[in-house]
């Protein structure tokens, strides 16, 4: 699937001046796969949006801040977006790269063109005027509708360990890593266990670099697979019959026979079940792809918490010290919400709806969220259904007499 991103870049013309446009129809912050699944159920419906982009592209996410090796850790069935699946000559779990090609098709196949390089200052609603006010570095855009589609991956989260200020060594997040291949031959301490924290480990091994991976937490470790089939289809066909206690004492009961027991290499679970904890937390068990097999032969070493990072090293809570030649960051995402979005307590401190799925989609006074579900890209697919039928509702009664609705109107002054 060849990259269609340059039939849909649409870079604003504001410069210099803050140029007001009146939007005859939702705005969407952020052209992640949240906001592309919502532009495209709006299409759907006959209501045009406009979605403002801060960065040059389409999921800057995937594309600028995601490791080289990155596959989606579901198969395709689990994580494509609405109205527009995945191409049949992909493979069961798709790269980066397939994953990045298909979110290009999509926006093109629903003419979905971005406002890119458009950082969304403050967002807010007016009361007098009963509409939203969004503004950029050089506009003001204004609708009655206001679609919050940043996501719960937006920033990085940047630990504060005690003295990693002084390490000689380099530290980086997730984000900006791409491949072992900078860590050649080197003791590197990776400050996480998750999915990101285990294939970094992994693809370290790779490039004869030693992982030192810090287990803070207890962690829940699944097969990627259970006797050929997805552990998290496994899981999704058993919900819809039984319990989720008892889904997760089969997972748990199937993990432990094909991984064996993983306390005794220092990966403690925790006593919720994984699925449970998911749903409750939105922590997601590791699904392994080959770190467990890492850390059994001893290429991959647990460490427990870290108590200080020294000018060469790191000491631990246990009492160990280890010379390290860098870090690596592998502590996740968060939602960068309150950063500009103003006035607002549908959302609390960290960013998230207060309303638990399946209701978070929708605020009031015109305000929506997609992909705040901590249920990936299935939650985000109904987020974007369900905000498309509501404003459809709304829109109809109001443009009955418009023409022409596939094309955005836009009203500069």
């Amino acid at each position: 699937m060849a990259s269609s991103q340059k039939h849909h870049r649409n870079d604003t013309n504001c410069v210099g001046v803050r140029v007001r446009v009146q939007v005859h129809g939702p705005i969407i912050i952020g052209a992640g796969p949240s906001g592309l699944a919502t532009s495209a159920c709006l299409t759907q419906q006959v209501v045009p949006s406009i979605i403002l982009e801060k960065s040059d592209c389409l999921a800057s996410l995937w594309q600028h801040r995601t490791y080289d090796r990155l596959k989606l850790h579901l198969p395709k069935q689990f994580c494509q977006l609405p109205l527009l699946g995945f191409p049949q000559s992909f493979p069961k779990y798709p790269t980066k790269r397939q994953f990045v090609s298909y979110l290009e098709s999509y926006a093109s196949h629903f003419s979905i063109q971005p406002r890119f390089n458009q950082a969304v200052r403050s967002a807010g609603y007016d009361h007098v005027s009963g509409l939203w006010r969004v503004e950029t570095q050089d506009c003001e855009y204004v609708s009655r509708w206001l679609i919050v589609a940043t996501g719960e991956n937006a920033e990085p989260v940047m630990p504060d360990i005690p003295g990693i200020t002084k390490f000689d060594g380099s530290v980086v997040h997730t984000s900006s890593y791409k491949s072992g291949f900078e860590f050649k031959n080197q003791r590197v301490l990776v400050v996480g266990c998750g999915n990101s924290g285990m294939e970094v480990s992994l693809d370290l091994c790779r490039y004869n670099a030693i992982p030192h991976m810090v287990v803070r937490n207890t962690v829940h470790v699944l097969p990627r697979e259970m006797f050929g089939i997805s552990t998290f289809g496994i899981a999704m066909a058993l919900a819809k019959w039984l319990p989720l206690r008892l889904v997760d004492k089969f997972l748990l009961l199937v993990a432990n026979f094909i991984l064996g027991n993983t306390d005794r290499i220092g990966l403690r679970r925790p006593k919720t079940g994984p699925i449970e904890l998911k749903n409750v937390t939105g922590k997601t068990p590791v699904l392994d792809v080959g770190a467990l097999s890492m850390i059994k032969s001893g290429k991959i070493k647990v460490m427990e918490g870290v108590k200080e990072i020294t000018r060469n090293g790191a000491k631990f809570v246990d009492g160990q010290e280890k010379e390290i030649d860098s870090i690596i960051l592998a502590t996740g995402y968060k939602s960068n919400v309150p950063t500009w979005l103003k006035g607002c307590e549908f959302f609390d401190k960290d960013g998230m709806p207060r309303t638990p799925f399946p209701n978070g989609w929708k605020a009031e006074k015109g305000l929506y969220t997609v992909g705040f579900t901590r249920r990936g890209l299935q939650g985000t697919a109904s987020d974007a259904i369900n905000i498309a039928k509501d404003i459809a509702q709304q829109w109809r009664p109001i443009n009955s007499s418009s023409c022409n609705s596939h094309v955005i109107q836009l009203k500069e002054t």
